[in-house]
């Protein structure tokens, strides 16, 4: 079964680049340069931050509907990413590379299922979700530190 990873949409984050350092402490949001590779993920483009780059660490509602399972948590921008993440059938390195905790989830927003693995077994995982009816969407999370990584639906 076909799927689709999708990052965030850059329109929301647009605002932020290049804003002060002190603008961004009023909204919660903090500028890092990544100091190696690997360690910060960013969730438009879904790679990971060069050396030197700079991303922005805010928090973000990746579950935004009215259930019990309405969440937020923080997360890495890329400063500047433009290009969204938005590829069929094809797991990027920054999922890939990583234990993940992918979470299944129903039309009504409530999860109905949830798995951790390594990413390279991450495809496996989608289909067998996917060949369950009742999931509608999934969402994948970075298991160790627990953030939100990207949503990944039925194609």
């Amino acid at each position: 079964m076909s799927f689709r990873i999708t990052g965030l949409d850059p329109a929301l984050f647009r605002h932020l680049y290049g804003m002060s350092d002190a603008d961004l402490s009023d909204r919660n949001v903090r500028r890092h340069t990544a100091d190696r590779l690997s360690g910060f993920p960013d969730r438009v483009e879904l790679r990971d931050a060069e050396p030197g780059e700079t991303v922005l660490l805010m928090n973000y509602i990746h579950q935004p509907e009215q259930t019990p399972y309405r969440s937020g948590h923080a997360i890495f921008i890329r400063e500047g990413a433009e290009k969204r993440y938005d590829e069929i059938d094809t797991i990027p390195d920054s999922l890939g590379g990583r234990l993940i905790a992918l979470r299944a989830f129903d039309a009504l927003h409530d999860m109905i299922a949830a798995e951790i693995v390594e990413g390279t077994q991450l495809e496996s995982l989608i289909g067998q979700f996917f060949n369950r009816s009742e999931i509608a969407y999934l969402h994948a999370h970075y298991a160790r530190h627990g953030c939100y990584a990207a949503r990944i639906d039925r194609v």
